[in-house]
């Protein structure tokens, strides 16, 4: 079986065909949210490195941890269910239920931030006025605009199960271009405003995505792009909820599917940001050491949010769309199945090198990457331990994103309530660790409790994926396996890059210089061993990813 790349004899079945569409259409997705990322990124990167110059390290505390929080948890509360429910569908789906079903995350998104926000102005410690001016205003438009945002969710969702790839990247670059130039113009006019400066700006971003979408799909519907797609929808009315005579309002299956999911978003979101609730909740740390957390923790996750990120969004569409949720392999399609095998192990090993390539050229320049970012506020204080301890997380957050991705693929209604039972368990763990720890070890504390969290989380993933796969000739986790050479590699590029950073780092530009050097040869070391070692790995990310561009019509 090929992948990419090549040609069968004969004419391939239409199912073999369509798995390999959507492996296309996740590779493009990938492509797509992985460049989205790097924007969006590389523009809050330089937001973060613009604002810590002329904004107090409190205010960046507030708005990145305190405010970000309760706009991410409104946003994952009210939608996070739905997505992972609503986006494997067939042509056989009803759409009027489907767009019914969908509409629920606005109403949802309402209750959520009015319980939240009152939580986030009477129970948590409120900053002082005098410090921090402006708070309940933040708090009200953090919370409107993610409820501005749920009203583009039916119309995302949509968008996605359609394969339109490219909206969601011209959507959210344009409204992150919009923040961030609102953002830096009134910091330089009125940078007295404070959080009234975030707050219009997060309202800006919300509105610049909802805009978008409405835009797109009044175009898009009844034009011949969409007739060629395929696309069940006729006139722009059909997007709103309606009252469906005879038949359930909502997709039953689809319902049930959407509640199971959402007795795990909170869960999986105190797994997720758990840090920053009991940052929030518990005050352990002060809001500058807040917003230096955020900061460094900000910059660990850059190739976490480039690369790890798309690539787990994108592929869970691919697993549920090839393989039947619940269903054991014996009773699915072998090629579907082999397919499928066969991509998880490259993923696998994919990010596992990418993460351990992190891990180890992230120790020795950890503290050159924060004096370059944020000068010596940032890489004097505990700030270069912070990315070092983040540098391992990265490695088990890469090796989680894609294990997990499959396992949520390819759980049946059951298997999901089983392990909400577990998330419940990890979620009540990581809390008690994180409190603990941070009393011990300050902000690290936030990252060694990450980790341990993370550890179960890939094992129960590994575990179930071994389970999956045992009846079959397929064995994926094979992934997880590095050939020799290049392992005594990454450890020798480990104990030079340290040497070298404990000796030159610190000596002159001429011997930092150096250091950097013996980094880069380094690194093109291991690509070079990579590339001789691994092959098979090499076709993938050639055939699958650096070939998308020849391949779109």
């Amino acid at each position: 079986m090929l992948i990419a790349g090549g040609r069968e004899p004969g004419p391939r079945p239409r199912v073999a065909i369509l798995s390999h569409e959507a492996l296309r259409s996740a590779v493009r997705l990938t492509s797509y949210s992985a460049g989205l990322q790097v924007l969006l990124r590389l523009l809050t990167f330089l937001l973060n490195a613009y604002t810590l110059r002329y904004v107090s390290k409190e205010i960046i505390g507030v708005v990145n941890v305190r405010l970000t929080l309760l706009y991410s948890t409104v946003l994952f509360l009210s939608r996070e269910a739905f997505r992972k429910a609503c986006l494997n569908v067939g042509a056989e789906q009803k759409w009027a239920q489907f767009i019914n079903l969908l509409w629920l995350t606005v109403p949802l998104g309402v209750f959520w931030t009015l319980l939240l926000g009152r939580i986030w102005l009477r129970l948590v410690t409120v900053p002082d006025p005098a410090l921090i001016p402006h708070y309940e205003v933040g708090v009200v438009a953090f919370g409107l605009s993610a409820v501005v945002e749920l009203l583009s969710e039916p119309l995302w969702i949509l968008a996605q199960v359609h394969m339109l790839v490219k909206l969601k990247v011209f959507a959210e670059s344009l409204a992150m271009v919009a923040k961030c130039v609102l953002t830096v113009v009134c910091i330089r006019i009125v940078p007295h405003w404070g959080l009234y400066i975030f707050s219009l700006a997060q309202l800006l971003y919300s509105s610049c995505i909802l805009a978008y979408y409405v835009l797109y799909f009044v175009k898009f519907i009844g034009s011949l792009e969409a007739q060629r797609k395929s696309f069940p929808l006729s006139t722009v009315s059909d997007l709103m909820p309606k009252y469906l005579h005879h038949q359930p309002v909502f997709d039953p299956r689809l319902a049930t599917l959407t509640r199971t999911f959402c007795k795990q978003s909170f869960l999986k979101q105190v797994l997720t940001e758990g840090e920053r609730y009991v940052m929030t909740f518990l005050n352990i740390l002060s809001f500058g050491d807040q917003g230096v957390y955020d900061i460094v923790n900000n910059l660990g996750s850059l190739v976490a949010r480039f690369v790890f990120l798309p690539i787990e969004e994108s592929f869970y569409i691919f697993f549920v769309k090839v393989l039947e949720r619940g269903k054991d392999i014996g009773h699915q399609k072998q090629e579907d199945v082999s397919l499928a095998a066969t991509v998880l192990e490259m993923l696998v090993k994919l990010v596992l090198l990418i993460g351990l390539t992190i891990t180890v050229f992230g120790y020795s320049y950890s503290q050159l990457a924060l004096d370059i970012y944020g000068g010596s506020v940032l890489s004097s204080g505990p700030g270069p331990t912070l990315l070092r301890c983040y540098c391992v997380y990265v490695l088990l957050l890469a090796v989680n994103g894609v294990t997990e991705c499959f396992t949520f693929a390819a759980m049946s209604k059951e298997e999901v309530d089983r392990y909400n039972s577990t998330m419940l368990a990890l979620s009540l763990t990581f809390l008690g660790l994180s409190y603990c720890l941070t009393w011990w070890q300050g902000g690290v504390g936030f990252i060694l409790a990450n980790c341990l969290n993370m550890g179960l989380r890939i094992a129960h993933s590994l575990q179930y994926i071994s389970h999956y796969f045992k009846l079959s000739k397929n064995w994926p986790l094979v992934g997880l396996q590095l050939p020799g050479p290049l392992l005594l590699v990454y450890l020798g590029s480990a104990i030079v890059t340290a040497f070298s950073q404990a000796t030159l780092s610190e000596q002159g530009l001429m011997a930092l210089l150096v250091h950097v050097l013996l980094g880069a040869v380094c690194l093109i070391i291991v690509l070079v061993t990579i590339f001789i070692t691994e092959p098979k790995l090499v076709q993938f990310v050639r055939t699958q990813f650096l070939s998308q561009d020849k391949k779109e019509t």
